[in-house]
């Protein structure tokens, strides 16, 4: 797979605009909130990231196809012929948007074949983005001062298997099944967060697990699996207490199944 053509910078400056478009609308007067049919909360932040992340995208990259949380996609039959594929969430956390906590993001995935092989993720109120290109290494970038600092993301193997677990939960979507697979890990550090955050903090090596046994769909997680894949941590499908197969994107239906997200000192764990 030949994906030296992607040029980061490009899709860097494409998040980073829609992050500010998205920023001036928080900052703003009150805004209009919208329900769609799945009772999820939409608002013009939504819609102007949308449609600036897909022109451009489709400037830059005319020949791929985009599968966008905020657009009406291709039906199955056409999709099921996409080798590379763009999956977007314009603004992931729009609960955490409209409660100005600040917890929510802009993301842009990249797909081969089903498997996320770049990720882009712009948390604006924190001015950081973070990407990853498969086999390039992962890195975040800070533009909240000056400097504008780049650094490598890397997860620190750890010789001893913690006692504790520092566990990340959604803060609008914490169910029942994710707090009963929570209970069996024993003594943990539970934080919540929204948004694609949790995936990146797992990335950072600020948490150990994410688990979500609950509706999520494939541009929640594309983006962040991406970056986390390349420091070695993953994401698994579980069902009845097991792990299996990695999550997969461009399904029939584009919700995921319920899964755990984990660095790899956990998984070593398990095994």
């Amino acid at each position: 797979m030949d994906i030296s053509w992607l040029n980061h910078n490009d899709i860097i400056n494409i998040i980073e605009t829609a992050s500010q478009l998205i920023l001036q609308i928080y900052h703003g007067n009150d805004f209009l909130i919208e329900t769609k049919n799945d009772e999820s909360p939409l608002t013009i932040a939504d819609k102007k990231a949308n449609e600036h992340i897909i022109q451009n995208l489709k400037n830059y990259y005319p020949n791929i196809p985009i599968i966008s949380e905020e657009s009406i996609n291709d039906e199955w039959e056409t999709r099921k012929n996409y080798t590379f594929a763009w999956l977007i969430d314009p603004l992931d956390g729009t609960k955490e948007f409209i409660k100005k906590n600040g917890e929510f993001t802009v993301n842009i995935g990249l797909i081969f074949n089903g498997k996320p092989v770049a990720g882009f993720v712009n948390i604006p109120v924190k001015g950081l983005t973070y990407w990853a290109i498969s086999g390039q290494g992962a890195w975040v970038k800070d533009i909240s001062g000056k400097s504008n600092e780049i650094k490598e993301l890397r997860i620190a193997y750890e010789n001893n298997i913690r006692k504790i677990y520092r566990v990340v939960a959604s803060r609008s979507h914490l169910t029942n099944e994710t707090q009963k697979f929570i209970d069996q890990l024993g003594e943990v550090e539970l934080v919540n967060v929204g948004s694609s955050i949790k995936i990146l903090w797992v990335a950072e090596n600020k948490a150990d697990i994410y688990p979500r046994m609950n509706g999520s769909s494939e541009w929640d997680t594309c983006a962040a699996h991406a970056i986390l894949n390349e420091v070695g941590g993953k994401i698994y499908q579980y069902e009845n207490g097991h792990l299996f197969d990695e999550l997969i994107y461009n399904k029939k239906s584009l919700l995921n199944p319920y899964f755990v997200c984990s660095c790899p000192v956990v998984f070593f764990k398990s095994k």
